[in-house]
């Protein structure tokens, strides 16, 4: 194994935790940003109208999420095997 291989498995490491963490990150920083500019407009300074929405979205983002977070794992879980099987 060269350095070559090593940057690659890194690079598909950080695509896979990408593809994993991003959405549900997404979610919830565009139902923040959202929930405080309702909250700027009215005036309404309630704490749990800021964590409820976010809980909310980021939970049915991961479950609609799951099938492309567990395929990009199982790819590299399958590339990593396959490197380690060529050693």
């Amino acid at each position: 194994m060269n350095e070559g291989d090593v940057i690659e498995v890194l690079r598909h490491g950080f695509v896979a935790t990408l593809l994993v963490a991003g959405p549900p990150l997404l979610a919830a920083l565009v139902t923040g940003v959202a929930v405080s500019f309702l909250q700027a407009l009215t005036q309404i300074q309630e704490v749990t109208l800021s964590y409820v929405p976010k809980i909310v979205v980021t939970m049915v983002v991961v479950m609609l999420s799951l099938p492309l977070g567990f395929a990009a794992l199982r790819s590299y879980t399958e590339e990593i095997a396959q490197m380690i099987v060529g050693l």
